[in-house]
């Protein structure tokens, strides 16, 4: 599953000269529903673009708050497009979920959003449809997504409890001190009279465009 995120100060969608979705500020996601595609990808992706943090704090921190977390609107607009592979110069789009099984999955995903977020801030398009989408970019910012592939280790379950094991463990031991082990290493040496000390800055970037 793929989704291109953007910031936006409005964004809305026309089907046959009629507005029929419009939001202010918020995100507008364009998603590209793949035949692998299963209910871990859907849920994933929803985790995904619910918490991605691409507005600023009250304190004008940029990146630093989620469309939750700024109450924001979201519109959704299924884009089988996005599955594009190309054959020379022409897009082919043998990768995107067929129609008939595309729109049932597309709803689940709405679904999951409103049940996720706040049903009444979440908005979309019309399947299937030739649509106008006038998307008023903030930034700009657009961000591309894209769900694990089925067997990767960042979508395994069994890598993400290891990796959260050892995150308990360092913290665990930052809250106990130093344990004897690292007491021992940390203990001047007789034959070394020569000490060296350092501090790493905290080296951040924050752009803003």
């Amino acid at each position: 599953m793929k989704a291109v995120v953007q910031r936006v100060t409005r964004a809305s969608v026309t089907v046959g000269g009629e507005q029929i979705s419009t939001i202010g500020r918020g995100i507008c996601v364009l998603l590209g529903i793949s035949l692998e595609d299963t209910q871990k990808e859907l849920e994933h992706m929803v985790r995904k673009i619910l918490n991605l943090r691409v507005f600023e704090d009250e304190s004008g921190k940029h990146w630093s708050k989620s469309v939750m977390d700024k109450q924001y609107e979201v519109l959704c607009i299924s884009q089988f497009t996005l599955q594009c592979v190309l054959k020379g110069n022409k897009p082919d789009f043998h990768l995107a979920m067929p129609t008939e099984q595309a729109e049932g999955f597309y709803n689940s995903f709405l679904e999951q959003l409103r049940k996720t977020y706040r049903p009444e801030l979440i908005k979309d398009g019309k399947f299937g449809a030739y649509m106008q989408v006038h998307i008023q970019n903030d930034g700009p910012v657009t961000i591309e997504l894209e769900s694990p592939a089925p067997g990767a280790a960042a979508s395994d379950p069994k890598q993400l409890s290891k990796l959260e094991k050892q995150q308990q463990r360092k913290e665990k031991t930052r809250a106990k001190g130093p344990s004897e082990s690292s007491k021992e290493r940390n203990a001047p040496r007789k034959e070394d009279r020569s000490a060296s000390s350092g501090a790493e800055g905290d080296v951040s970037s924050e752009r803003e465009p």
